[in-house]
């Protein structure tokens, strides 16, 4: 098989994997911070297997990225926290959808801290991205599935800042793209230790591990948190940006599907419009637009640059003179893989 068709089944496989971790968050019929600390603590072991082989390869981690690791942790710890809580109240898809907000969040905070003006269409998608939020919400729909949907999105908005915060730190750490092992399974544990003093738990039974619901646990930790990520880390450097304009959509279409299938949940015509709306919003936005006189070829060759940067970065004013490398870092944000 050749390098790039190993990409892209990595790519999918990984976006398809994870898109399976909020169904099995719902089947572990766990609390949010249960789910969620076990989800971290089951996978941390096989972390630190992968870190460790890692580290006899390219030396030990330093100190800065380490901590930096572990900075990345307590934001993804605080993430999990409100996805999960999220997942409670208005279901695994629709939940899954408002994640992919994130990508809009990396632009914006490099427009506001970086001054890395974001491309017209994702001035234009916004909005219209944030017209689907409110569909979603149930504000205007008296049939919206969830317990709370309006808490739902709330907590499920929220989480994008938090999320785009813990790729950008965990990024800083990669080594140039080098390194993924050590700094996941530094922030895991990090997550952990938030999780685990944060709770709030909702009754010290649960725990104890008991099945079949520590069995769905494990599967979400082995599954989506250690294997869906090895891939996607693995993938996404190597990608190009057609595909990651695919995996914008595996992941939230693929959590619609198997939570209506597995789950049984029947969101409304308009929340389902509502994930429509978001996900042609963020493909539409996450475009680069291609600079007059860019050879096409050119245009739509190469995915993430080679240090692993967010695309949303990418800078507006780059010189026509500029290196492939440097052309892939301009290319669209990563997907969500939470």
């Amino acid at each position: 098989m050749t390098a790039p068709r190993r990409t892209v089944l990595a790519a999918v496989t990984g976006a398809a994997v994870i898109a399976t971790s909020a169904t099995l968050v719902r089947l572990s019929g766990e609390p949010a911070a249960i789910s969620a600390l076990f989800r971290c603590a089951y996978a941390l072991p096989f972390l630190a297997v992968l870190a460790w082989r890692e580290g006899r390869r390219l030396g030990p981690m330093a100190v800065r990225r380490r901590a930096l690791a572990w900075l990345a942790g307590l934001i993804f710890g605080l993430d999990l926290l409100l996805w999960h809580h999220s997942i409670d109240y208005v279901g695994a898809g629709l939940a899954t959808v408002l994640g992919n907000l994130q990508v809009f969040v990396v632009a914006f905070a490099a427009w506001a801290l970086l001054r890395e003006r974001p491309p017209a269409r994702l001035l234009v998608a916004a909005p219209v991205m944030f017209a689907g939020v409110v569909l979603i919400s149930g504000l205007f729909d008296a049939a919206a599935y969830g317990s709370d949907p309006r808490l739902g999105v709330i907590l499920g908005v929220a989480t994008a800042p938090a999320y785009a915060a813990f790729m950008l730190i965990l990024r800083g750490c990669s080594e140039e793209g080098r390194r993924s092992a050590g700094p996941l399974a530094h922030a895991v544990a990090s997550a952990t230790v938030l999780i685990a003093l944060a709770g709030p738990w909702q009754g010290a039974a649960g725990l104890t591990p008991h099945w079949p619901s520590h069995g769905w646990l494990l599967l979400l930790a082995l599954g989506p948190q250690v294997l869906g990520w090895v891939l996607i880390t693995y993938a996404l450097p190597r990608q190009p940006a057609a595909l990651t304009a695919l995996l914008l959509l595996i992941q939230p279409a693929g959590t619609l599907a198997l939570s209506a299938l597995v789950l049984g949940e029947r969101p409304s015509a308009v929340q389902l419009a509502g994930c429509a709306v978001i996900a042609l919003g963020v493909l539409y936005g996450s475009r680069r637009e291609r600079r007059p006189g860019t050879p096409p070829s050119r245009a739509l060759d190469g995915g993430a640059g080679r240090a692993g940067r967010p695309r949303s970065q990418a800078r507006l004013d780059t010189p026509a003179g500029l290196t492939a490398a440097e052309e892939q870092e301009a290319q669209v944000p990563k997907t969500s893989t939470v």
